[in-house]
């Protein structure tokens, strides 16, 4: 059953856990000043402990919301509202006194692609007719987080303040969260968090599956200025754990410019020569790009061995001595379950075991979860429920078993391949730094920008294939600079100024920028490249490269391997497709670039980033 509503205490919220009075001031303002606007009817201030989370996970599973997996040690079922299932970008905003400040204007005006802004004045409103009351009949949870190590000087603190159970949860598992980073705080900084699944008891209609949420009202506002988001609506991760891209994206990119280092949509992983020397590498790709199979790869080529710090966000800061230090603030994995299987990530697979929230996933009837994907034939007389809770027979249903969002949320510390570093305090140390896309024609399967600029410049001109919204229009590239479309906190043509003020660092070190694409495909529609533990090879000539080893040839779009230079022992594939530059393509390919920038970026485009453009189409040209 879901809870039902309780008297409201006419002095406050009855505080059924914690000490309100031994907080920071600033906490407890900030505490205090929502529960005025909330109006909760118990607040419940979280220590992270194991007894608290176990308490929690009983309490959904009373009422409906979450479902024991038998099958597996201490996993989790979630069924979600099938109207709360992602990010909604379209209701994601920044808010900021100019426009300008949070996106560049686009020619001839309408909506930028590179992210919302909304006016204090509209968000007031906006606020307003949401926030009040909307807690009624909750529990108020205080989430204190850390995201990053405890204590690391890459690290920064938050406080969530939320009304859902899943989310303290959840928060549990992504981030370092309770009683210890109270006492890290102090009287610190910190990122001001509220949430509410906008659901006041009594409930006003039926829930579907037990799951709180307001689509209709669905808001998630970030506010640069004052370090403090604000989501109403939705109970779904990316729009409920504000630790994730909210912060670790949104808001820190802003907190970054403003500090002078980068937070980006970047896996991290450590790789080890046969000689054991190892290198760490940062790699930025838009979804559905094998982003979490790279950072847990499983390589083919005996000698080698990567492991993985994390497979979806890095923070990275110039050290004293010019190294580009990188932390992974998550302290775990929210990975797109559909295609995981032990042939694409052995890795996740092993990791997902235990200590799991499945979001979305179908079920079978010995206690298991299914996808799409998974590449795991059922025992006889096992049966399968979908997302939805229909029972699921195969293709003939229609749709798929799993929703194609649905999610894990599993801790990083599980991952059989997880860095000896990857809670190192000082980070480690970034030495190259890959960008990448789904792209089935014309692009090569790697090759390396000539200097910083000309990679700040390939981060920007990213473009990858993706599913239209509407089914009948097919596949078609969409523009995702440095795969952070989407996460942008601030103007994206102050972004690229941004990266481009490293190279003037007197004394930084940095790292070689490299582009990959395993998914061009030959004329008749297979891939030419084999990819998962394969990619170790391209990752090999990369380390080389590093070390001033392998071989490399300039071309129109950057170095490419050298004849000979990339192992390709005992494998068949077609090199020259592989590297085939063609000149009617990329000729086209400028042509979209650079309507692209001059419609989305308009005068914000840097300089620098124009005059790369343009010797790209001189070098194309030649071709």
């Amino acid at each position: 059953m879901p809870p039902q509503l309780q008297s409201q205490s006419q002095s406050g919220p009855r505080i059924v856990q914690g000490d309100l009075g031994a907080l920071a001031p600033a906490v407890r303002e900030f505490i205090e000043s929502s529960i005025t606007l909330c109006q909760p009817e118990s607040l419940h201030i979280c220590d992270g402990s194991l007894e608290e989370n176990d308490a929690l996970l009983a309490q959904m599973e009373e009422q409906g919301m979450i479902k024991r997996l038998q099958k597996y040690e201490n996993c989790w079922l979630v069924r979600t509202d099938p109207k709360d299932v992602a990010r909604v970008e379209s209701r994601t905003v920044l808010v900021t006194p100019e426009e300008r400040d949070a996106v560049p204007c686009p020619v001839g005006g309408g909506v930028s692609q590179l992210g919302r802004w909304m006016s204090p004045e509209e968000f007031d409103k906006a606020s307003g007719q949401r926030f009040p009351g909307c807690m009624k009949g909750r529990t108020m949870y205080v989430i204190p987080f850390s995201m990053g190590p405890v204590g690391s000087p890459l690290s920064k603190i938050g406080v969530e303040l939320t009304d859902s159970p899943y989310v303290v949860a959840s928060m549990r598992v992504m981030t370092r969260m309770g009683k210890a980073i109270l006492n890290d705080l102090g009287n610190g900084e910190f990122v001001r968090c509220l949430h509410s699944v906008g659901c006041p008891l009594p409930l006003k209609k039926p829930l579907v599956n037990n799951w709180p949420c307001n689509p209709d009202l669905t808001l998630i506002a970030h506010i640069p200025d004052q370090r403090k988001i604000v989501s109403f609506g939705s109970g779904y991760g990316g729009n409920s754990l504000l630790g994730k891209k909210c912060f670790a994206l949104r808001i820190a990119s802003r907190i970054a410019k403003e500090e002078g280092w980068l937070a980006e949509h970047m896996l991290i992983l450590g790789i080890t020569n046969p000689a054991g020397e190892k290198k760490y590498m940062a790699a930025a790709f838009p979804s559905a790009c094998g982003k979490t199979n790279l950072a847990m790869l499983n390589p083919t080529l005996p000698g080698w061995k990567v492991e993985c710090v994390g497979d979806d966000i890095a923070w990275m800061k110039f050290d004293s001595e010019g190294n580009l230090r990188a932390i992974n603030p998550e302290n775990g994995f929210f990975g797109v379950a559909p295609g995981t299987s032990q042939k694409t990530n052995p890795n996740a697979m092993a990791t997902i075991c235990k200590n799991t929230i499945f979001t979305n996933v179908a079920e079978t009837s010995d206690g298991g979860v299914y996808w799409e994907g998974m590449d795991q034939s059922l025992a006889d007389g096992i049966s399968i429920t979908s997302w939805k809770s229909k029972p699921w027979t195969g293709d003939s249903a229609g749709e798929p078993s799993a929703h194609p969002n649905s999610r894990f949320c599993t801790p990083a510390g599980q991952c059989p391949i997880i860095d000896p570093l990857w809670e190192s305090p000082e980070g480690v140390p970034i030495e190259a730094i890959i960008f990448g896309g789904r792209r089935p024609e014309g692009v090569p399967l790697v090759y390396e920008a000539f200097n910083w600029q000309h990679g700040v410049f390939v981060g920007a001109a990213m473009r990858s294939e993706a599913t239209a919204a509407a089914e009948h229009k097919g596949k078609v590239i969409m523009h995702d600079p440095f795969a952070m479309r989407p996460f942008f906190g601030y103007n994206f043509g102050h972004y690229l100024d941004h990266w481009l003020s490293m190279a003037q660092r007197s004394d930084a070190k940095l790292p070689k920028i490299f582009h990959v694409n395993w998914f061009r495909k030959s004329p008749t529609g297979g891939f030419l490249w084999p990819g998962f533990g394969e990619n170790i090879r391209v990752l090999e000539w990369m380390f080389r490269r590093l070390d001033g080893e392998s071989g490399a040839i300039p071309s129109a779009v950057g170095y490419l391997p050298a004849p000979g230079s990339l192992n390709l022992s005992g494998l068949n594939v077609d090199v020259d497709e592989l590297f085939h530059l063609s000149e009617e393509f990329w000729e086209k390919e400028v042509q979209d670039i650079r309507s692209y920038f001059h419609k989305e970026v308009n005068d914000d485009l840097p300089n620098e980033i124009q005059t790369e453009l343009d010797q790209l189409a001189k070098r194309v040209q030649r071709l």
